[in-house]
């Protein structure tokens, strides 16, 4: 698809019968949503016929880009043989060597897959299986959870109990008495004059001492991402990911790595807990870049060590009564594994590690406009984050200049996610060099509009 972008891309819809996620109920019908109808390779093609730049990459997960007719075809192929299966009482050939091969790329011992919807389920059947191991090892009392500030883990009532964006939960109810919550690890929010290694042992030391202060005899779990994606790209100081698991495994609580946005090459590997950060957790949670967004699913892997645990705790029936009418569904894991083909085949995972330091160093050139106060970037996910008066901050006021940012990048000719006063870049993996030339052009000339006031 050819970039052919210009100032009409803010092309907007009205939709009274559609509630949107986060959507502000007291607007049904009035607020605007840009129309898009098309997609190929790393752009999408509003319904004007403009094209733009997928700077998000979706949310996190056109990981292998618009348009693979692989997916495409490996989809219908398997609806036209077998469109559906029930999970609780049957398998399927598909589902069953999706799991397998998920198994056989995944860090340690994890050789055990629940098969979700999505993320948000994943990480709420991450937490009821924590709920069901220790019921199961006869700790009852070992239910609670350890979270970051910030965090994000999901929508439903468990994974959004233990999410930390606490601006997202005003109006909703969370499980009282579940979740602990830490400082987030973001560098740039330090106290002034601490080192980036001092703030580490701060924030290893803020964790254990929740730890005693909770009692690890009532802590089921630690969740955390190995870079907090809607927190804005927060990527934690070195030593920090690896650290926090000692600790855990210090007080026996089993250490969750949500990866629902950094696995499947967003960091160049399938998984960046071991990879990167040299963590082989107990649990961890995907979906998003599993599917590359092309149909729904997610998964729960689980360490062998867990399932020993709890069967020699005894021979009697011990039921993980869990599951959703379409965990595993056939055209999802069709899907997946044409997914992993294309990965394997294109040297998905090869280009991102090749590209990710030119990604990086093009995202940095940001860094001199008077607005941008920080540029942090990892793998191909960037957040680039606003202040319009760094010794005057105000969150209001920055995340609707990133808002602004987002709308003027659209007239130009390129997707932005605007997340707090961070203006956010996940794009397809399979960017090349001109293009993401091209896609930090236009940011500079967004933010630089928007900060003209145009």
């Amino acid at each position: 698809m050819t970039d052919t972008s210009n100032s009409q891309t803010n092309v907007r819809s009205e939709d009274s019968h559609i509630v949107r996620p986060w959507q502000d109920v007291t607007a049904l019908g009035q607020d605007e949503a840009t129309v898009l109808e098309g997609s190929s390779g790393i752009y999408v093609k509003d319904a004007d016929g403009n094209n733009l730049i997928d700077g998000p990459g979706g949310m996190w997960c056109v990981n292998v880009g618009h348009g693979r007719r692989e997916i495409i075809d490996a989809v219908v192929k398997q609806m036209e043989e077998l469109s559906y299966f029930s999970p609780w009482t049957m398998s399927a050939p598909i589902t069953t060597k999706l799991a397998e091969r998920l198994a056989g790329i995944a860090p340690g011992d994890l050789n055990n897959v629940f098969f979700t919807t999505g993320g948000s389920t994943a990480v709420d059947s991450a937490l009821r299986f924590v709920f069901f191991y220790n019921n199961c090892l006869g700790r009852p009392e070992k239910k609670q959870i350890i979270s970051r500030v910030n965090g994000y883990h999901g929508s439903t009532y468990l994974s959004s109990s233990v999410s930390g964006k606490k601006s997202e939960k005003a109006h909703m109810d969370m499980a009282k008495g579940l979740c602990h919550f830490i400082s987030s690890p973001k560098p740039k929010d330090r106290p002034k004059g601490m080192s980036a290694d001092d703030f580490c042992d701060k924030l290893i030391a803020e964790l254990e001492a929740k730890i005693l202060e909770v009692g690890a005899d009532k802590i089921g779990a630690f969740i955390a991402e190995p870079v907090m994606g809607s927190g804005g790209v927060v990527i934690s100081p070195e030593g920090y990911f690896k650290r926090c698991h000692e600790i855990c495994k210090k007080y026996d609580i089993l250490f969750i790595a949500d990866e629902v946005v950094t696995s499947f090459g967003r960091l160049g590997y399938y998984f960046a807990s071991e990879d990167v950060f040299g963590v082989v957790p107990d649990m961890i949670t995907t979906a998003k870049g599993l599917t590359s967004g092309y149909l729904p699913m997610g998964a729960l892997f689980i360490s062998d060590r867990l399932m020993a645990d709890i069967n020699s705790t005894t021979n009697e029936y011990r039921a993980f009564t869990s599951g959703f009418t379409y965990s595993g569904h056939p055209a999802s894991a069709a899907c997946a594994m044409a997914n992993l083909d294309i990965f394997e085949n294109d040297k998905l995972l090869e280009h991102v590690r090749d590209i990710a330091p030119y990604f990086a160093e093009a995202m940095k050139t940001l860094s001199d406009l008077p607005v941008v106060t920080d540029v942090r970037v990892i793998g191909l996910m960037a957040g680039v984050e606003c202040e319009l008066d760094a010794d005057d901050p105000d969150e209001e006021r920055d995340c609707a200049f990133a808002m602004k940012v987002d709308e003027a990048c659209q007239d130009l000719g390129l997707l932005v996610r605007p997340i707090y006063n961070s203006c956010v870049m996940s794009p397809p993996l399979t960017i090349t060099k001109p293009q993401i030339d091209k896609m930090v052009s236009i940011l500079r000339a967004g933010i630089t509009k928007a900060a003209a006031g145009e």
